[in-house]
């Protein structure tokens, strides 16, 4: 029995892009986020009086773009490749610039019903990835 080819191990396209750029440049070095950020806390892209002047590849920009369908903290750092210290404060400062919205995620005050129905829409999520 021959081995398949070569190329049919490799994949197409890469899964996530590559960048040259240290991960800690894109925040000046900085670790904290200047807002609270849950990692299950879901965010929302606003529409600003003034539009953000970067380009498209600006990982700012792909923030915005995945905040139209309302991810969670830990999976834009995730779908974007980024640690998610990083992910944090870029989100953090998109949030005091009013380019996204935090959503609130359940407190110590919620019902069992309430924290049951969250489980259910968190497992539907991971599902449906």
């Amino acid at each position: 029995m021959t081995p398949p080819p070569r190329d049919a191990w490799e994949p197409s396209e890469p899964l996530i892009e590559v960048s040259l750029v240290r991960p800690y440049t894109l925040t000046a070095g900085r670790t904290a986020s200047p807002v609270d950020l849950p990692l299950e806390a879901p965010i929302r892209t606003l529409h600003p009086a003034t539009a953000p002047r970067w380009p498209r590849s600006d990982v700012r920009a792909k923030i915005l773009e995945l905040g139209v369908d309302g991810p969670s903290v830990a999976e834009v750092a995730a779908r974007l490749g980024l640690p998610l210290g990083v992910a944090r404060v870029l989100i953090g400062d998109l949030v005091t610039q009013d380019y996204l919205r935090v959503d609130a995620t359940l407190s110590s005050s919620e019902t069992t019903d309430e924290r049951r129905e969250l489980i259910g829409r968190t497992l539907r999520g991971l599902r449906a990835l």
